[in-house]
């Protein structure tokens, strides 16, 4: 166990790094602006868990995950934009990702957004879950600490190359397209008093749900893009939806959102891609999803066709000031039952699977916030196009309530940074229950405390 401990002391020290100012405001010039791409891999080896250790863990590699992003120069201290293959990056490990990106960027934590794209078939990072599984000789691990070191190896090591060779930007634009057939709201079958009986998930065969309307989405894909003159550098696209067709098969693979941002790159080899989930706590495909390999390679084709469309729409307008917002959050937590049930429940043998491994992750959001480690919401403001980070599975009406705060609508949302509080449900459906309520690690006060924070990095 010592590459565990070696990994676990790192990221207890990259913890305490984490500056608690309550908000803060940034305005730059953007006069030298410049902009350098970077990408690494994070596929996972084999044997290791995927979707931290409830599923079958990897057997075969379909196809390559991957970390992407950009870091802005000239504007003050560097700003960093990241998203990852992975289903989360939680607490401890998400700190560490945004500390050790940080050093490397010649910046701090707070100006660093790390993201999962959140397929299933690929690593759930949570290093004080994984502690307190490895203390159970028969469970499954959440997470190899030396190989999660290494990713953030080189995490490091790619920006700082990535810094020596940036380019240039002078020009912003930002699309959107109607992405067709792929979102669909995962809580529409309720009863009288709109209590959530089923969810119809991410893929469905059953008729009766398929039937049942797209419910609330977003529908519109946004890219956000920078130019070097006419020369597109790097577009940055965002969509709301799980990204998984099928999965839990030890297959790892970016899946249908992945493929088809593999797809753009491989058209569009001199921009550089990212893809970043929106708000899809309750979104997924289960309306145009049966879980088949044609349905993957369909709604791979449906996201292709929203990239492209959405690039089309790109209006190229100067760079003239840069903004960087940020504001921290500090939820309560919604622990049922006590920690020391939890604790037991972890320990007890005569349990399977995830009524094991969960409550890991239950005590570890609860031990974070009894440090009071608060969850740092971001915001880049590029000439009014407005790019929002949020934290773990929120639902789809905090993006809709975001781009409502802003006038002309210009706001691209990537959510599923910090994972720690799992879910992030708004408070009117606490009540009516369901899969994604009662893996709500915070009670529904953090809707407040949420839009709150989202209000002040976007419009002050």
């Amino acid at each position: 166990m010592l590459h565990h401990r070696r990994s676990f002391l790192a990221a207890s020290t990259a913890w305490t790094l984490l500056p608690y100012a309550a908000q803060s405001a940034t305005a730059e010039s953007a006069g030298n602006l410049h902009l350098a791409p970077f990408r690494f891999d994070v596929t996972p080896p084999m044997g290791h868990p995927c979707c931290g250790g409830w599923i079958k863990p990897v057997e075969v590699v379909d196809d390559p995950l991957e970390a992407i992003g950009v870091v802005l120069l000239g504007a003050g201290k560097p700003i960093v934009l990241c998203a990852v293959d992975w289903t989360g990056i939680l607490n401890e490990a998400h700190v560490a990702w945004r500390t050790a990106i940080a050093e490397a960027a010649g910046t701090t934590p707070d100006r660093v957004a790390v993201h999962c794209v959140h397929q299933h078939n690929a690593p759930f990072a949570c290093l004080e879950a994984e502690k307190l599984v490895a203390a159970q000789t028969d469970l499954q691990h959440i997470v190899f600490p030396d190989f999660h070191a290494r990713c953030i190896d080189k995490a490091r090591a790619s920006v700082e190359k990535a810094i020596k060779n940036s380019v240039p930007i002078s020009h912003v634009a930002m699309g959107s397209a109607a992405v067709e057939r792929v979102a669909s709201n995962r809580r529409l079958d309720r009863d009288a008093e709109g209590r959530v009986k089923s969810m119809r998930g991410s893929a469905s065969s059953d008729a009766r749900l398929i039937a049942m309307p797209e419910g609330l989405i977003d529908p519109l894909l946004r890219t956000v893009a920078f130019f070097n003159g006419t020369q597109k550098v790097a577009s940055l696209h965002y969509y709301a939806t799980h990204p998984m067709s099928y999965y839990a098969d030890g297959r790892v693979t970016s899946d249908f959102v992945g493929l088809a941002r593999k797809a753009r790159q491989a058209e569009d080899a001199t921009c550089h891609h990212v893809y970043f989930t929106g708000c899809a706590g309750n979104v997924a495909a289960g309306k145009y999803n049966n879980g088949t390999p044609k349905a993957r390679a369909d709604l791979t084709a449906r996201m292709l066709a929203g990239l492209r469309a959405s690039e089309e729409r790109l209006n190229p307008v100067p760079v003239k000031s840069i903004t960087w917002n940020t504001a921290e959050m500090l939820p309560t937590a919604r622990i049922k039952p006590a920690v020391q049930e939890l604790l037991a429940s972890i320990a007890n043998k005569a349990l399977k699977g995830a009524a094991r491994n969960r409550p890991a992750y239950e005590v570890a959001w609860a031990r974070r916030l009894e440090k009071k480690i608060p969850i740092v919401v971001s915001a880049l403001n590029v000439d009014g196009i407005r790019l929002l980070h949020l934290p773990a599975e929120s639902f789809v009406q905090y993006q809709i309530r975001a781009t409502s705060m802003v006038a002309d609508g210009r706001v691209a949302v990537a959510a599923y940074g910090d994972g720690g509080p799992w879910y992030i449900p708004i408070k009117e459906e606490y009540p009516n229950g369901g899969y994604e309520v009662s893996v709500a690690f915070s009670d529904d006060s953090i809707d407040a405390t949420m839009t709150a924070a989202m209000r002040r990095v976007l419009i002050g």
